[in-house]
């Protein structure tokens, strides 16, 4: 289920909405990408953080999504939705969201009525390949099927919000090598510790800044 990708305005979108996240002090595994080098950990050095405990979902719903994001971007040799904390974003994201909270829900409610339908289980319990066998017809239109348009929405919501979650979480901005995870930690100074004056630097150095600022003023 992954190559699916967002555009800048709604990568735009996902980073401020992520930013208001990254307050919430109870994730497990789920970091904004750009939170501080230095931020503080909640927990002590060699005590694991207590399990996310779901603000909105049911912990059958909260397993199903758990599954539906590990199923979007898997983990094939790469961290994936699952080790970057995707379910627990997401759901922060809906119990932040009440306009949301019913149109996701009955998504949930559909797929598993859909999946007792075809396979008589709910859709966690059914193994992997009856999973994307039944997810590959709500995502790819070539293999869209007659009477799936509800589970196609919510299906469309799912993945934008898991592709919001791991590209906003440090796991998935690390592996797109996103250049500005590359920040000082703090101030590296100045270079020049024993010629605080710059008396020495050469001519066309000093000609050089000059013309930086020319630049500045006639650009501003």
């Amino acid at each position: 289920m992954a190559g699916q990708g967002l555009d800048r305005r709604e990568i735009l979108r996902a980073m401020a909405l992520a930013a208001a996240a990254s307050q919430f002090p109870r994730f497990q595994r789920w970091a904004f990408a750009c939170g501080h080098v230095g931020a503080a950990k909640t927990a002590s050095p060699g005590v694991a953080p207590p399990a996310y405990t779901p603000q909105f979902f049911t912990p059958d719903e909260y397993s199903t999504v758990e599954r539906l994001t590990e199923l979007i971007l898997p983990s094939d040799g790469t961290p994936g939705a699952r080790e970057a904390g995707v379910s627990e974003f997401m759901d922060f994201m809906i119990a932040s969201d009440p306009g949301s909270q019913y149109e996701f829900r009955y998504g949930l409610v559909w797929l598993d009525a859909h999946s007792d339908k075809l396979h008589g289980k709910p859709f966690r319990d059914l193994g992997a390949a009856d999973q994307s066998d039944i997810l590959k017809h709500l995502a790819y239109k070539d293999q869209y099927r007659d009477g799936e348009d509800e589970g196609r929405r919510f299906f469309g919501t799912l993945r934008e919000l898991t592709l919001m979650g791991f590209y906003t979480s440090r796991i998935g901005l690390e592996q797109l090598d996103f250049p500005g995870l590359k920040f000082y930690a703090e101030s590296p100074g100045c270079t020049h510790e024993g010629n605080r004056e710059h008396v020495g630097l050469s001519q066309q150095s000093t000609v050089n800044s000059q013309q930086l600022k020319v630049d500045s003023r006639q650009g501003s």
